[in-house]
């Protein structure tokens, strides 16, 4: 009888790669191999355990989430006023970029948007009304998101229509990845007309869209206009920010994973 071979797909390289990459890991291996020179009697082994006591610490606070946001370089916000400034003008759209949903939430008996989804659909759906653009949206199944059976487009569009009063014009559900958001959904808007986008989607996240938005949008017509959800006004100023959190762990982990995205040019 042949032994069983275990396939490695990318969706599931890819968990892996994150599962060691993303914090806190780095900082366990490390608090590891620090324990174990110490054990030996290796010197430097309390400065290794002690570096990642501290990275362990840091890695759930959300100050340490916005230092790196800051370094990476935050996106400018689109302000109340200038949102509302652009009521009126043709030839417009607010685009919401998917951020996974779940399968099924037996609290709804459906699927509902993840709180990172749902808090660019809220955005989204605010500037919709302030500027009296239609909606859109865009995501598919993502790389990882293997149990999904239906596109993050399909669970949205029924939320923004049933729960927010306010349909989805556009509802892409092909793109597994920020660069095929780009490429799939801005010639549907270009062939309707579009001429200016309002981009939604998370501060950390917003510099790999433009990255991978502006190129198909010039090559359009197109005009974007960047609108960050989840943008702190200070995010270092108290005691707590410096104190670990389920938010601050949560934020840390997700500008490390846009890092990685960045360089790896996903």
């Amino acid at each position: 009888m042949m032994p069983t071979v275990m396939h490695l797909d990318y969706s599931g390289f890819k968990t892996l790669l994150l599962a060691v990459a993303l914090p806190p890991a780095p900082f366990l291996l490390l608090a590891a191999w620090g324990g174990w020179r110490l054990h030996r009697r290796r010197r430097a082994g309390g400065w290794l355990l002690a570096v990642a006591l501290a990275g362990i610490w840091l890695s759930g606070t959300e100050a340490a989430a916005e230092l790196l946001i800051r370094a990476s370089g935050r996106p400018p916000m689109l302000t109340p006023e200038a949102a509302q400034a652009l009521r009126g003008q043709p030839g417009g759209a607010v685009l919401v970029l998917g951020g996974g949903v779940r399968q099924l939430a037996p609290e709804y008996g459906a699927g509902a948007p993840s709180p990172i989804t749902s808090e660019r659909l809220a955005y989204g759906v605010w500037l919709a009304r302030r500027t009296g653009w239609p909606l859109g949206f865009s995501g598919g199944i993502g790389w990882t998101a293997t149990e999904l059976k239906q596109a993050e487009s399909v669970t949205v569009g029924r939320v923004a229509a049933q729960d927010y009063g306010l349909p989805l014009r556009w509802a892409e559900g092909s793109s597994r990845d920020t660069r095929e958001n780009a490429i799939h959904t801005l010639p549907l808007l270009a062939a309707d007309g579009v001429k200016q986008v309002i981009l939604v989607t998370h501060d950390m996240h917003m510099r790999r869209a433009l990255r991978a938005f502006e190129g198909e949008a010039a090559r359009l017509g197109i005009r974007l206009l960047p609108a960050p959800v989840g943008v702190r006004e200070d995010g270092m100023g108290s005691f707590d920010d410096w104190c670990p959190s389920v938010t601050g762990f949560a934020r840390v982990r997700y500008v490390v994973y846009e890092t990685l995205a960045w360089w790896a040019g996903r």
